[in-house]
């Protein structure tokens, strides 16, 4: 897919469950974190899907 910016993209996370986490970075094809979430409540095997939306916020600076 493509990319967001350099080495990176923001991601739709849908999990097994239903819950939705919205603006994930992926980075060098790996989570790293997700917007206002300060540590990741699922593991890979709770993913069904996931989304490409390329909705940028400044996640160099945190969660915000």
């Amino acid at each position: 897919m493509p990319e967001t910016g350099m080495g990176y993209q923001v991601v739709d996370i849908e999990l097994k469950d239903g819950r939705v986490f919205k603006q994930a970075i992926i980075d060098s094809g790996c989570l790293t974190r997700i917007r206002d979430v300060e540590r990741i409540p699922f593991s890979e095997l709770d993913i069904s899907d996931v989304r490409v939306t390329h909705e940028k916020w400044n996640w160099k600076q945190g969660n915000q």
